[in-house]
């Protein structure tokens, strides 16, 4: 499995804007799909932005497209979450996620590692 930690979680107003990394460890991630994934109070995680390692294509769910980048730096192993204009509908916990699969998805069930998860919350 690969070791994955969050940070850059915290309060922002709306509007705003928030950069998450998630620095990965343990594995060589060019077969990797990685993940961010967001769960709110009271309800189901459910996924962000997905990221290729090795190519770098991307998918989004529709509800964040045009506001939140992903992105990866292979040198330092580590992938982003740029957050911009964000809004009070994005406050969750936000959790890092890496897959070895073969194609994008946005299923959970196909990440088998996952890092701690980081706050964000976001004020109106």
């Amino acid at each position: 499995q690969v070791q994955l930690v969050e940070s850059g979680g915290g309060l922002v107003q709306a509007g705003g804007s928030l950069r998450l990394s998630c620095a990965a460890s343990g594995r060589t991630l060019n077969s990797y799909i990685m993940a961010w994934f967001r769960q709110a109070p009271g309800k189901e995680r459910e996924f962000v932005a997905a990221i290729r390692w090795n190519f770098g294509s991307t998918q989004y769910a529709d509800s964040v497209k045009g506001r939140l980048t992903i992105s990866r730096d292979n040198a330092k192993n580590t992938v982003y979450l740029q957050m911009d204009s964000l809004k009070p509908e994005d406050t969750a916990v936000y959790y890092c996620a890496a897959g070895r699969n073969s194609y994008m998805t946005s299923s959970r069930s196909a990440y088998d590692s996952w890092g701690q998860g980081t706050q964000v919350t976001v004020s109106s």
